[in-house]
């Protein structure tokens, strides 16, 4: 099951399919709700997480997602390349998302998640991308934000919630960034149900 997972991750993060995304869905562009203060901006996405991912990068970024997924990334639900960050879901329909942009590390408020992962980004452009795998590129989430590394956290919650056939659930997925020099990746919380070989 697991070389599997791998196989449709690695399949739908390749270029070409990434290109193919970006041509041809016209019809799903992400929806996007903004919330804002002076000390951070919050963004609710709807996203459509297609293959079991979606990703967030650098808008000038070119990394290929597609051999970053392998085992230990498929484990720790996070995948990296140059200037991209790959995120799995447990679904792959419309997840719930939501973006925050933050001045400085948040609080730890690991309990309310089912598992917490962090990475680097490298943000040239000042413009971050968000995306499902196969949404049109050109009308994908941007943000703008002051160049430089930022540290991504991403929590996922109520992951064990999803009906028999997988396609309903109250999965969430919530990303955290703010700007910082450790671009290592760590795993802050594991989920419990881990999937098995």
């Amino acid at each position: 099951m697991a070389s599997l997972s791998i196989a449709i991750l690695r399949f739908c993060s390749a270029a070409p399919f990434r290109a193919m995304g970006r041509a041809i869905r016209t019809d799903r562009s992400s929806r996007a709700r903004y919330q804002g203060n002076s000390n951070m901006k919050s963004f609710e996405l709807s996203l459509f997480a297609d293959c079991f991912q979606f990703y967030i990068q650098d808008e000038a970024a070119t990394g290929d997602l597609s051999q970053a997924w392998n085992e230990e990334a498929t484990d720790r639900l996070l995948a990296i390349a140059p200037g991209t960050v790959g995120i799995g879901t447990a679904r792959n329909t419309d997840v719930p998302v939501t973006v925050d942009i933050l001045e400085h590390e948040p609080e730890d408020d690991f309990s309310q998640w089912d598992h917490v992962v962090e990475a680097g980004l490298d943000v040239a452009s000042g413009r971050i991308v968000i995306a499902g795998c196969t949404d049109y590129f050109p009308d994908a989430m941007r943000i703008e934000v002051p160049p430089g590394t930022y540290r991504v956290r991403i929590s996922y919650g109520a992951l064990d919630t999803l009906t028999k056939h997988g396609l309903n659930g109250d999965d969430r997925y919530r990303l955290q960034l703010w700007l910082a020099t450790s671009t290592a990746v760590r795993i802050l919380k594991r989920r419990l149900d881990r999937p098995s070989n």
